[in-house]
């Protein structure tokens, strides 16, 4: 409370200077770069939100999402103190201490808070730590944000509106961690083909080398020609919308994904989600607590190189694959998949796991795939179902299989639904082989060895 009414004293001393004409202390130099040294006027986009709305979305806590988080927060700071969401104690990615208290603070701390207003042609240098306040509607603008790598930056977005054509509207060149906090509606696109970075192909609308945290109250839309959000560590997401249109991946890490809670709408030319790194196979991981996601796309739904571990949240997912990885476990959410090819895909990508594995201990999994060749889930590996329902809808006669699996299908708890009828085994492969297939409470012969 006190670290929020300080917040309130210091917007209120910013909005008066600014009110009485002060202008913004920033440097700037024939290339059309700005670097800021102190707090700018503040913008007056019609779709910003002025200074005091921002001081009361800042206090507000009335939607659940904050609830949730500020329960989960301590008062400790978010360089000494962890927090994560509960989760199952046996999932296949470690969450302990993934969010930090400030990962999940919805309310940025705006006490010492500097304001940007953003203008055509401009590159915006950010070369101190802090947070800053970001506004106005440009063109041909990028956030360019560079300190050393013990430093944390935070972008609170409050109605901004950028659009370039050939380059990011946020670069992150190096930083401990930026935070990107939306407040309002904010937008972001590119429209053209990306220039690189010397040697850094700089392809996505935010772009970043670093690790990047999302989150806030509001709203970000991002268009882009190529992809949405590109970052070379970890991403994390813990609230906020994210509306994106994509021509390649709409988000993609190297490292990994975790997202602890927020509101997904995405349309994409390839993945909706993608986690790799191509230089090394164990890295590339993709965790999900919670949240809401609506994504349509060409190719895979949700694909992460070393695993995908979902503990709860809705999908509403349309792809050609819905989700792919080396170590597929479903815990919990409602997920529902429509696919053109297989619906889940547990496929060799890693040299984490000995062999490939699709696992659903919980939660409520709806997988419909149409096709000539398609399996509603497939492994290369093994198949477990512990719990949960799952219900397939998949085209009924060879060579497409409800379930397909290379190793072993073991069948412990949950229903399983085929094309409306309730089984009690995970069904044979109509493609024979060496394999076994799981009755409920144990194994039986059948199943098919893999190609």
């Amino acid at each position: 409370m006190k670290k929020r009414n300080l917040a309130v004293i210091a917007l209120a001393v910013l909005l008066i200077s600014t009110a009485a004409g002060c202008n913004q202390a920033d440097t700037s130099n024939s290339t059309g770069e700005i670097s800021i040294t102190s707090t700018g006027a503040e913008s007056t986009n019609e779709n910003n939100k002025t200074i005091d709305e921002v001081i009361e979305d800042i206090g507000n806590q009335t939607n659940s999402e904050t609830s949730q988080t500020s329960q989960q927060v301590s008062e400790k700071s978010e360089d000494t103190t962890e927090a994560s969401k509960t989760s199952v104690s046996n999932g296949v990615i470690d969450t302990t201490d993934l969010f930090t208290n400030r990962d999940l603070e919805q309310n940025p701390d705006l006490s010492d808070a500097k304001s940007i207003t953003v203008s055509d042609g401009q590159t915006i240098n950010i070369t101190e730590e802090g947070t800053y306040i970001i506004s106005g509607t440009a063109s041909n603008c990028t956030i360019k944000v560079e300190v050393d790598t013990e430093s944390k930056v935070q972008l609170v977005l409050n109605g901004v509106s950028i659009t370039n054509e050939n380059f990011p509207a946020i670069y992150v060149v190096s930083a401990d961690k930026c935070f990107i906090t939306s407040v309002g509606d904010n937008s972001l696109s590119v429209t053209g083909t990306f220039d690189s970075d010397g040697n850094t192909n700089t392809d996505a609308v935010i772009f970043s080398k670093d690790d990047i945290v999302f989150n806030g109250t509001g709203t970000l839309t991002i268009n882009s020609s190529a992809n949405g959000i590109s970052g070379k560590d970890d991403i994390k997401f813990t609230g906020g919308t994210y509306n994106i249109t994509s021509v390649s991946d709409s988000i993609e890490a190297k490292d990994s994904i975790s997202v602890y809670n927020g509101t997904f709408n995405i349309t994409s030319s390839k993945d909706g989600f993608h986690s790799e790194d191509s230089d090394d196979n164990s890295k590339g991981t993709l965790y999900i607590a919670d949240g809401t996601f609506h994504i349509a796309v060409t190719s895979d739904g949700l694909q992460a190189n070393t695993a995908v571990q979902i503990d709860g949240g809705t999908f509403d997912i349309t792809a050609n694959e819905g989700i792919e990885s080396t170590y597929i476990q479903i815990n919990g959410g409602t997920v529902t998949i429509t696919a053109t090819d297989d619906g889940i895909n547990g496929s060799d990508k890693s040299n984490v796991y000995s062999k490939p594995t699709v696992e659903i201990t919980g939660g409520n999994v709806t997988v419909t795939v149409s096709g000539n060749d398609v399996d509603g889930i497939d492994s290369n590996g093994d198949i477990i179902v512990s719990g949960g329902t799952v219900n397939v809808t998949y085209p009924g006669q060879p060579p497409c299989d409800s379930f397909d699996c290379d190793g072993t299908a073991t069948y412990t708890g949950g229903t399983i639904i085929i094309n409306g009828e309730q089984v009690d085994s995970i069904p044979q492969s109509d493609r024979m082989g060496g394999g076994m297939m799981g009755g409920r409470g144990g194994m039986m012969p059948g199943g098919r060895m893999g190609f």
